[in-house]
């Protein structure tokens, strides 16, 4: 008996479908716990299939409970997209799904624990108070415009700064009806200072989690890679075990060219910017960064461009795909940095353009060479007086 189930915010339809006579039947259920579990107990269950959305973790933990086979499948696979459907319904998705699973025709997706899910969570959470810090930031600054002041540019507008910007704010009770921007400016204030202590409290605990991680500060001996970075990337591989080779990882980052195959025509385009898109920003800030600080950074940045200007971006995204990938092993392994075990690249000065680029002839003097054809002068053209069959006649 399998037990498909297309998930919903509010309902959920459920296909039990009996892979012995296919014969199948529905039952719509709310998302809930309580709800969930009742359906789980209704038949004797082998197989639970769904996709992979918001429900799915909690779900999956709950028939891991009730020791049951589940499988979360990807909705980016080829499989799962139908197209030129007719008809498409909640009850046709979860039979679709059933039908699929029989087949062993999906793939499973990697779910992790609570607590991997949690520090995913609060990770992107960060990268939120961030947004909002900075949009507030924004508004402020605004308001001075708009009104003619100045205040301090960058940072020390928010350091040593902030005693001239809290002497315009006013209580929106104590300000006169021209001066309400002031009542603004104290409300944007309040805000400011609520988002950041909560942002700093968010640090302390994301640090506090990465000092008792090992995998973090293993990949935080990387010249360059910080704690940030770190902790996003550990939290996105969790099992390094799970993962067959560094191109599969590669896949899993998003940071692969498309491919397009028909014929003799083989493309390859953009890479496909799958997976966690956070992580892929992260790692390409990390890689700008690290060609100042590591040796192995800078020796394969130059490398992979040779020199061309319009490679240098290409070149730092697949920096930034070779430090996820060297990170990976090292968790994999077990292992710390260490440069010796890389393969040997070339000096920058000693790398070969890829790109072919025409020969400088040196300078000389003026007309020092013969030229190859003798100049002549061209002859003028007699101007053409009509045609020669339509000629007039003489009269």
């Amino acid at each position: 008996m399998i037990l498909s189930m297309d998930l919903g915010k509010f309902n959920t339809v459920c296909c039990f479908y009996d892979t012995a006579n296919h014969k199948y039947r529905f039952e719509t259920i709310q998302t809930k716990r309580n709800h969930v579990d009742h359906v789980l107990g209704l038949e004797h269950v082998d197989l639970v299939v769904m996709e992979a959305c918001g429900p799915s973790g909690w779900i999956s933990d709950l028939c891991h409970e009730k020791e049951l086979k589940t499988i979360v499948c990807s909705t980016n696979d080829e499989a799962w997209s139908w197209k030129n459907t007719k008809r498409k319904t909640d009850r046709d998705d979860a039979l679709k799904l059933a039908k699929m699973a029989m087949m062993d025709s999906l793939t499973p997706v990697h779910v992790p624990n609570p607590e991997i899910r949690e520090q995913r969570a609060i990770i992107k959470y960060r990268k939120t108070l961030d947004q909002r810090i900075n949009r507030i930031k924004n508004t402020i600054r605004s308001l001075f415009v708009n009104h003619g002041i100045e205040i301090d540019t960058g940072k020390r507008a928010w350091c040593l700064g902030r005693q001239h910007i809290d002497g315009f704010r006013k209580s929106i009770s104590d300000c006169d009806p021209n001066e309400l921007w002031k009542a603004e400016l104290d409300l944007e204030l309040q805000q400011l200072d609520d988002l950041i202590e909560k942002m700093k409290a968010v640090e302390d605990r994301l640090e506090k989690f990465a000092k008792g991680n090992p995998h973090i500060q293993r990949v935080m001996t990387i010249p360059g890679v910080g704690r940030k970075t770190a902790e996003a990337l550990v939290a996105a591989i969790d099992d390094p075990h799970r993962f067959k080779n560094a191109r599969h990882l590669s896949s899993y980052l998003g940071m692969t060219p498309k491919q397009y195959q028909s014929g003799e025509t083989d493309r390859s385009g953009k890479i496909s910017k799958r997976g966690p898109r956070l992580l892929r920003t992260m790692l390409l800030e990390c890689a700008w960064a690290s060609t100042r600080y590591n040796q192995w950074s800078k020796l394969t940045f130059a490398r992979i461009h040779g020199g061309s200007k319009t490679r240098r971006k290409k070149a730092g995204i697949a920096l930034a795909r070779r430090i996820g990938v060297v990170a990976w092993a090292m968790m994999r392994d077990e292992a710390d940095w260490d440069s010796t075990k890389l393969l040997p690249e070339v000096a920058p000065e000693e790398v070969t353009l890829k790109v072919k680029r025409p020969e400088v002839r040196p300078a000389g003097e003026l007309h020092a060479e013969k030229p190859k054809r003798p100049c002549t002068p061209r002859r003028k053209r007699k101007p053409r007086r009509g045609s020669a069959r339509r000629a007039p006649v003489k009269t």
